[in-house]
């Protein structure tokens, strides 16, 4: 579409400013983990992790939760750039502390070993970008305090260190987001809701087996048409820090015991 065309230039060039500030944010957490290597550590760093609905202004919600907090926002353009680029994955793993580097591989390997024992038959289409893809995600949740849209982030991640968001919304007002944000019509608006939620769910049902309508996968599910992008991420926020709060209670109770 002419729309898509024109605009893909300075795309192209945000994510490649975006790139950039992600490899800066990787190397100052690996001078910052060489320099606290021998503190103790109080809990496991948390990441936020929104999957969503056409249309409910996921990116935006991400991005100013990313504000709240001070952490790098990841969203799905930028995650398959990181997997699919091997220099830039590469680094990423290297920025990994050399402590979580084993536990890291160790969980990607058993995560991807499943298919091999019939449990998750359909990832083993593609699996090269699956490999690469659900490493970068593991990555990025061992740096914790980053916030991830989609690529489905919910269902690689730990859910003891993640908080799993779900953005939903009424069809008839996603549609006249997308039509609105993109300047299309409401048909060609609807035409586009029904095709994306439908890749969305198919990626998460071939690659991972599960169900992303589904709320018991995730710790809050918001419908973003109640409210407006601020007040939904301050309720992610506040989600996430009373799960830090919960993991730091049970970590000291852990420590005394």
């Amino acid at each position: 579409m002419n729309h898509e065309s024109s605009s893909a230039p300075s795309s192209e060039s945000a994510l490649s400013q975006l790139v950039e500030k992600a490899c800066e944010h990787w190397d100052a957490r690996r001078q910052a983990a060489t320099v606290q290597r021998d503190l103790p550590r109080t809990s496991p760093p948390f990441t936020v992790a929104l999957s969503r609905e056409v249309g409910t202004q996921g990116t935006t919600v991400a991005k100013e939760v990313g504000k709240l907090l001070g952490w790098p926002v990841y969203d799905h353009g930028l995650v398959e750039k990181i997997a699919q680029d091997m220099g830039l994955r590469t680094s990423l793993l290297e920025s990994v502390d050399e402590r979580q580097q084993s536990t890291l591989l160790e969980t990607a390997e058993a995560f991807l070993s499943a298919p091999m024992k019939g449990d998750w038959g359909p990832l083993v289409t593609e699996s090269g970008y699956i490999h690469h893809l659900v490493k970068t995600v593991l990555a990025l949740g061992v740096h914790g305090e980053c916030v991830i849209v989609g690529r489905g982030a919910v269902f690689i991640l730990p859910a003891a260190t993640t908080v799993r968001v779900r953005l939903v919304g009424p069809v008839r007002e996603r549609i006249a987001v997308l039509s609105q944000n993109l300047g299309i019509s409401e048909r060609e608006a609807a035409r586009q809701v029904r095709t994306m939620d439908r890749e969305r769910t198919d990626f998460v049902q071939d690659f991972f087996q599960q169900n992303p309508t589904d709320p018991q996968n995730y710790d809050l599910v918001l419908n973003a048409s109640r409210l407006s992008v601020a007040p939904n991420a301050e309720l992610i926020v506040e989600t996430l820090h009373r799960l830090q709060a919960r993991a730091l209670e049970k970590n000291t109770v852990k420590q005394s015991s």
